[in-house]
């Protein structure tokens, strides 16, 4: 899970800026559509929320509270009952949620949509145990700089320590797991985190574990530090596009079945759209072609590498929106 810290769209009151960190939910969109990532980083245009996305927020919010429970109570009918609790804070901290059943007067598509909650709830119990488990960090927000001065952010869902020392990264799912051939794709946000975790503790750590609660399926994958060094040479490539594009205002649509889930697309020109003006000064790429963005774009699409590639086609893969308001 992320959390808007890297510049996601929040309402455009706030002023434009340029980009000033990465998280793995904005390496994404640039690699999708670097016009989607502009219209959320620097642009900040306003989003709706999603049932999908709502709903894992609530999930995720209920996960990491069930944790303040003493771990002989921490069962499925504890979970469940934290529900309302918590569905009655995220209505106050983010009023924009009302919306998703403002049209439901009878409360009867909130019913069922609370009951999708609790049976996500309820199969994470099959999955894990939480009477075993005491974790070290919960929504922990993490941020490191490079030497080359981009700083990575997010917010990891859990952080287990063994009593040998060893770490491991969980984050929750409430989408369907991957397709076989995306499986390694699907840990690009893990090694992330686990790259961020290297360097401020000097610890690679020994699991990275995502949990898909909508389909049951657990995935693992116990990185080495050539994995997070890769990581970063992507990232690093990744970022001077995104310098290029930002001082250029050269930003490039990419249509792809994920453009059924964008909110842009009115002021898309795929779509017929014109963007809104560009709110940041503008000089032309001394020496370096504008195409120069579409380096992650063309790893995407042709590098057999699927570390960055999957991390934008696990939604077609999967089937399911993954769930978690902001970049998540």
């Amino acid at each position: 899970m992320e959390s808007s810290t890297d510049g996601a769209a929040v309402p455009s009151a706030v002023a434009a800026g340029p980009p000033v960190s990465l998280s793995p939910s904005r390496a994404g969109d640039f690699m999708q559509c670097p016009l989607l990532y502009r219209f959320r980083v620097i642009d900040k245009l306003p989003e709706k929320p999603s049932e999908a996305a709502t709903r894992g927020t609530l999930v995720h919010a209920v996960l990491e509270r069930l944790f303040d429970a003493p771990a002989a109570e921490r069962t499925a009918p504890r979970a469940k009952a934290l529900l309302p609790g918590q569905w009655d804070r995220l209505r106050e901290s983010r009023p924009e949620v009302v919306e998703l059943f403002a049209d439901d007067p009878d409360g009867e598509r909130l019913a069922r949509w609370l009951g999708e909650a609790e049976r996500l709830i309820e199969r994470w119990f099959s999955l894990e145990d939480p009477t075993r488990l005491e974790p070290a960090e919960r929504e922990l927000f993490v941020e490191a700089e490079l030497e080359s001065g981009l700083r990575l952010r997010g917010i990891i869902d859990r952080v287990d320590v063994a009593p040998t020392g060893e770490v491991r990264i969980v984050d929750y799912k409430t989408g369907k797991a991957p397709r076989p051939e995306y499986a390694e794709g699907a840990l690009f946000q893990m090694k992330f985190y686990a790259l961020v975790v290297w360097r401020l503790k000097k610890i690679v750590p020994r699991r990275l574990q995502l949990v898909y609660l909508g389909s049951g399926d657990v995935l693992t994958y116990d990185p080495v530090l050539a994995d997070l060094e890769r990581v970063e040479r992507k990232l690093l490539a990744l970022w001077e596009a995104i310098r290029v594009a930002t001082e250029t205002g050269d930003w490039r649509p990419r249509r792809s079945k994920l453009c059924g889930w964008c909110d842009h697309q009115a002021v898309c020109p795929e779509f017929g759209g014109t963007p809104p003006p560009y709110p940041l000064p503008v000089r032309p790429a001394a020496g370096v072609p504008a195409a120069a963005q579409s380096l992650p774009a063309q790893r995407v699409e042709g590098d057999p590498d699927p570390e960055v590639s999957a991390s934008v086609r696990v939604p077609e893969s999967g089937g399911d929106a993954q769930g978690r308001m902001g970049p998540d």
